[in-house]
Formats: C-alpha cells, structure tokens, sequence
C-alpha cells in the first residue's frame, strides 16, 4: 500500500490519552497513512507502552535516548517519514473519522500546500468550551495571531526544506514553523469543517502563561528578526487576541 500521508505524534506523558489519540487515527476513513510515535520521555518507558502498540500496523515508534522537547520530536518524524504529506496531532487530540479523507481531498483538488482546520476546544471530560474558525492565512495576518490549531494541521511535504522545521522552544514552536512557512508565499488554507478536537488539559504545557509570553517574544525578536521594541508590541497584540478568542 503506497502511503500518502504520515501522522506523526511526539509522546511525553499520559499513556490513556495516548491510546485515545491513536485510536481516533486508525479509524479513519482514509488509510494510506503511516503513524509515527515519538516518545521523548525515557525516564518513564516501560514494556508496558511497547505492547500496546506491538500489534497496530503501519505504526512505528521512535525512542529518544534523552527528553528533546515536542517540536524537535516532530523533526526526527518528518525525516523518517514516507508520504507526500505530513500531519501532525498531538498525544492529547482527537481526529474526527473523516478528517484525513476530507483534508486529504481538499488538498489534491486544489495543490494546496497547506492546510488547517476548525476546531472544537473541549475540556478533560470532553465538554465543549469554544469553537475556532478555520479561516485562509497569509505570512501579514499570522503575525498578528497564530490562528491554528496544530493539531488540524496537513503539509505537503515538499515545503519543509532544510532550516524550515520546528525549533527547540517549549511552547510556540509551531508558531515559529507557520511564519518560516508562510513567509515563502505559502498560504494556509482552512476548512471550515470541524475536524479535530483539541484538549484544554490542566498539566499542559500550552497553559503556562509565562512560557507562551517569553516564548511569544523569541518568535518575533530570536526568528522573525523583528526589532526589540516591534517584537514587545507584536507580544502585547497576540496576547490581546488571544483573549478576544477565548
């Protein structure tokens, strides 16, 4: 079977969200995937975590010698990867069914190079909080708010050429990978359709609002080479639309 796209998963903790993850990803509609786990905690590896996926095919796993982070997990997927595509979903989302064979469509009708799309923000019991609109987005309007989710998100492979990758940051990583995209004239294009639900959970990483600020910073200031003072107003206007969202 010719594998079309690879889904790749960085894996730090929370082996039952985990399962719930992969899970919502073998049921799709559409399979000429491959799957790639990351796991970047090898304090906690146990036998355990190698059986339950021993058996699911098209599946591999990575096993990193030391914690790297998400984003540079995510690196070493994309480079061990076989599809036309990459995907990337979270160890903590979940994928509607019709997800893949939807974007996968969208994306071979049209050659677009990459997409995104709407959303549900839901809590640990699965409760609705919000909704994000998935909306059309150029390198001008992504400086102004980082408008997805990454867990929506499917590249053609192609454009993630040498020095367009993920950098090392805790949080904002994929902010920083959209703009080096977006900046090369990609534009990403969203569906409307809500096709992936994004979990608002207590021990996220994403929630620390002191590692999103100084992180914020680094994006414009460290990789947007944007001047000091530019890159504190650029801080303050992502924060102020971050809040018109939530």
């Amino acid at each position: 079977m010719k594998i079309v796209v690879s889904i790749i998963i960085p894996f730090y903790s929370n082996i039952n969200l985990l399962k719930k993850t992969v899970k919502s990803v073998l049921n799709q509609t559409f399979n000429k995937y491959e799957i790639i786990i990351i796991h970047d905690n090898p304090k906690s590896l146990t036998n355990n975590f190698k059986n339950i996926f021993k058996s699911k095919k098209n599946l591999k796993i990575i096993y990193n010698k030391k914690n790297i982070g998400a984003g540079l997990s995510r690196n070493k997927g994309i480079h061990m990867s076989k599809g036309k595509y990459v995907a990337f979903v979270d160890s903590d989302d979940i994928w509607n069914n019709n997800k893949l064979i939807k974007q996968i469509n969208f994306m071979e009708r049209y050659k677009y190079l990459a997409t995104h799309t709407s959303y549900d923000r839901v809590d640990i019991n699965g409760k609705l909080i919000s909704t994000r609109v998935a909306k059309n987005l150029d390198y001008k309007r992504l400086l102004n708010s980082c408008d997805i989710g990454l867990s929506s998100v499917i590249l053609n492979k192609r454009i993630l050429k040498k020095k367009i990758e993920f950098p090392p940051l805790k949080t904002k990583e994929d902010y920083v990978l959209w703009l080096k995209i977006a900046k090369t004239g990609v534009i990403f294009y969203g569906i409307k359709s809500r096709l992936m639900k994004w979990h608002n959970t207590p021990d996220s990483l994403s929630k620390s609002n002191f590692n999103k600020l100084t992180d914020a910073f680094k994006v414009y200031y460290n990789y947007e080479k944007i001047s000091f003072i530019k890159s504190i107003l650029r801080v303050f206007i992502l924060g102020v639309n971050f809040l018109k969202k939530n």
